[in-house]
């Protein structure tokens, strides 16, 4: 089967550009890619379509056997946001259109509601089907905080006007995958119809995060391990009321600038403030931005996660988690109802629920045979539910259930 695969961004593939874009989490768009590699081992034919945002990349480039990357050209050689990006949607849609008439796909999927107006447009016409999934749903968080100039600008800086767009590309397309059961109870609020919806999550690099592999220098303290911007400073604030109630306990806090910048960052300096009121300012390690090849390690030093954030991208730091055998306790809201399994691979406990979680803190720490039977339990769901391989063949069972009219039976 020809696959078309349709990306905002995807960056270069070399690896010195790579490593310099290796923050972790990932952009939810990069799991194009290993989905690309996975349709690919499937023995499918795959093309990554993408916006090119710098003049220095090719027309194309391989990906790996079977799956190859196209850079096409559509406004301004820079990335741009979703509201900078909507001018723009007319010609990425039109190179598109221009490859497809050279060589059509049997079915092309979009990976956000951009694309995927340029995806639809694209296929007007052709009889191509166009699979929808959406990197998130409503505002998107991506989006720079600026001043706002242009009308399309200020429209899709309108949550209603976004989420206008969005039920509007999803009842178009010929099925819409969803990240998490949460999800669906929202396409359903946009009017996408359920039966064309299936529930098919993100996948997670077992190769990488695995439970076997170096583990991160730490001390004698149990270690507790969270992941954020320093900006979610409301779900920051219920971990660190809970640290005050495990006092034995260091948390390490990973994410937000670099490790020489942090001390400029509003969101560090407040989170100082915060743990300095409540007494904890001693048992935090400020990791700054950390790379995704350095966060395997990590995550094995650690006696478990703590995500109260369940947003994108954020949402699947408990999934990687869990691939590495660290039991998790995490806010019961998006995609940790669906990964995480309440009292067998870790907790779930409700927003700002700062006792609950203080209390499962507790009893992990004080049980290390529970925290490997759970660690043991989430290493095998994510193997067993989440690699890349299943994905990749639940995403391919949905592409080969859609009807393909040739063009002239379209037309």
């Amino acid at each position: 089967m020809q696959i078309a695969l349709i990306a905002d961004h995807i960056g270069s593939l070399a690896p010195s550009a790579r490593a310099e874009a290796d923050a972790y989490p990932d952009d939810p768009e990069a799991g194009v890619l290993s989905l690309a590699r996975a349709l690919a081992g499937l023995e499918q034919q795959v093309t990554v379509y993408t916006r090119s945002d710098d003049a220095a990349l090719p027309e194309s480039a391989a990906l790996c056997p079977g799956a190859t990357v196209a850079y096409l050209s559509a406004g301004p050689q820079a990335r741009l946001a979703g509201d900078r990006l909507l001018p723009h949607i007319g010609a990425f849609a039109d190179s598109l259109a221009q490859r497809w008439q050279r060589s059509a796909p049997a079915v092309a999927h979009a990976h956000s509601w951009t694309s995927g107006m340029a995806a639809l447009a694209a296929a007007r016409g052709t009889g191509i089907p166009v699979v929808q999934s959406f990197r998130q749903l409503g505002t998107d968080p991506a989006d720079p905080p600026r001043q706002v100039r242009s009308a399309a600008q200020r429209l899709v800086r309108n949550q209603a006007a976004r989420a206008r767009l969005q039920a509007a590309v999803g009842r178009s397309a010929s099925a819409v995958l969803a990240r998490a059961e949460a999800d669906v109870a929202e396409l359903a609020r946009l009017g996408i119809p359920q039966t064309s919806v299936t529930v098919v999550p993100a996948g997670v690099d077992t190769g990488q995060f695995r439970p076997s592999g170096p583990a991160a220098r730490r001390g004698d303290r149990p270690r507790l391990l969270t992941v954020t911007t320093l900006g979610e400073r409301k779900e920051l604030a219920t971990v660190l009321q809970a640290l005050t109630r495990v006092p034995e306990a260091e948390l390490v806090i990973a994410g937000g600038p670099a490790r020489d910048e942090l001390a400029r960052d509003r969101g560090y300096r407040a989170v100082n403030r915060m743990a300095r009121q409540l007494g904890v300012q001693d048992r935090l390690v400020f990791t700054g931005r950390i790379r995704r090849a350095d966060m395997p390690a990590l995550l094995r030093s650690a006696d478990l996660l703590v995500s109260m954030t369940a947003a994108a991208p954020f949402g699947a730091v408990a999934l990687d988690a869990m691939a590495c055998g660290l039991p998790v306790i995490a806010v019961a809201a998006g995609l940790h109802l669906d990964v995480v399994i309440d009292k067998i691979t870790g907790y779930l406990v409700p927003p700002a629920n700062t006792a609950l979680l203080a209390s499962r803190i507790t009893q992990l720490l004080a049980s290390p045979m529970l925290r490997e039977g759970y660690g043991i339990s989430a290493a095998s769901r994510a193997e067993d539910r989440y690699s890349w391989t299943r994905i990749g063949a639940e995403t391919l069972a949905v592409y080969q259930s859609l009807p393909h009219r040739p063009a002239d039976a379209a037309a």
